[in-house]
Formats: structure tokens, C-alpha cells, sequence
């Protein structure tokens, strides 16, 4: 379990190719201190398992369908990820409850950079668009941020400068791909509702239905 605050930004400094999967080597200082083969580390919001660890590096197995399903396919050497261990219990929890399982990639639309803080827009794929709300809670690239406007196939969110200084997010151009985790609390909310022959009510795609 991840909280989306973003420990630091790491590196990728090999890939290797192992056919049906791929081996990612990351360099991050601070996500290694302590690790051990089997740990989990997020990588762009994906949950990956320690293989190997040496120094300030570690190793890390992608089968293709994590690769297909996210944007780590396109991750070559040199390409900056963000890096974050799981929550301690205990600990507190700085964002909202992150799993580290995407649910799908978007596309950077646009940046509209202000003096103290920058508009993205980002496309959202149909299938997510029912768990997506203004001033609620998102996971791009294993950030936790805050919707600032839900459209029918996007939504913006507002990046303060710690945000884009200390993020991928702060790389990113219209184009760009970006992985996505909606919030789980809603995705279990339209399951449940779901299966009552129900849907949330005021949700995108499904106004007017009954709560």
C-alpha cells in the first residue's frame, strides 16, 4: 500500500530485454537504504518487486502485461520515474490510498503554467471516467493529486512548484504518456452498487441514474 507522495526521483539506468518481460535497473538513494530482495518499490505508480539491489541501485522484473497496461514500456535509459516505498503502519498518510495497480494510461493534453502553480490537462480513458470527480482523488505517474475539473475525457489537476520540481510530472509534455490509478474507495463504492443493478448517481457517463 503507497500513499502517492513521491520520495524522490529516481533514474533508469538499464533495461534488458528478456522477451516476454523486460529487467528495469533504477538508481534511488533513498528508496534502496535498507532494501531487501522481495521488497516493493513504486515506479511511476507501479508496484515492482526488488530483485536485485546493489548500492543505490535496485532491480526489478515487467512482465508484458504490465508493460501493455502502463507506461513503463516506454521507459528507456536515462528516463526519470518516480520512486516511493510502501506506508509503514503507523505512518501517516500524506495522500489518499494507493495500491500501485494502474488502471490505465492517459496522455498529457496540455500545461497552463501560472506565477506560483500549473494547470495539466490529461486525457482519461472511458472506462475510468465514471470513477473520476472534481476534488477527488487521482494517481498519475504515483502521485496522489486532487481533480480539479472532471470532463467527459479528461481532467486537470493543479501542480504546486514542490510538485514539478520534485516529480516526473515536471518533465512531462502534451503527448506524453502518464499511468493512471483511480481511487479505489469508488471503484469498490461502484462494484457494490453495481451489483444491486445500481451506479452512483452525478457520477460522468451516468446522470440521471438512480442512487
Amino acid at each position: 500500500m503507497f500513499t502517492g507522495i513521491v520520495e524522490e526521483l529516481g533514474e533508469v539506468t538499464a533495461v534488458e530485454n528478456l522477451g516476454d518481460a523486460s529487467r528495469f535497473r533504477l538508481r534511488g538513494p533513498v528508496v534502496t537504504e535498507g532494501a531487501r530482495h522481495g521488497d516493493s518499490i513504486a515506479v511511476n505508480g507501479v508496484c515492482l518487486t526488488v530483485v536485485e539491489h546493489e548500492g543505490d541501485e535496485f532491480t526489478a522484473d515487467v512482465m508484458a502485461e504490465t508493460l501493455d497496461r502502463s507506461s513503463l514500456g516506454v521507459l528507456a535509459v536515462g528516463s526519470r520515474v518516480n520512486l516511493e516505498r510502501p506506508m509503514a503502519v503507523g505512518d501517516r498518510l500524506g495522500g489518499h490510498i494507493v495500491q500501485g495497480h494502474v488502471d490505465g494510461t492517459g496522455e498529457v493534453i496540455e500545461r497552463k503554467p501560472s506565477e506560483n502553480w500549473e494547470i495539466v490537462k490529461i486525457s482519461l480513458p472511458a472506462d475510468l471516467t465514471r470513477y473520476v470527480v472534481e476534488k477527488g482523488s487521482i494517481t498519475v505517474d504515483g502521485i496522489s493529486l486532487t481533480v480539479v475539473e472532471a470532463g467527459p475525457d479528461f481532467f486537470t489537476v493543479s501542480l504546486i512548484p514542490t510538485t514539478l520540481d520534485l516529480t516526473t510530472l515536471g518533465l512531462k509534455q502534451p503527448g506524453d504518456p502518464v499511468n493512471l490509478e483511480v481511487d479505489v474507495i469508488a471503484k469498490y463504492v461502484a462494484r457494490l452498487l453495481g451489483s444491486r443493478g445500481e451506479q452512483p448517481a452525478g457520477l460522468p457517463g451516468t446522470q440521471g441514474a438512480t442512487p
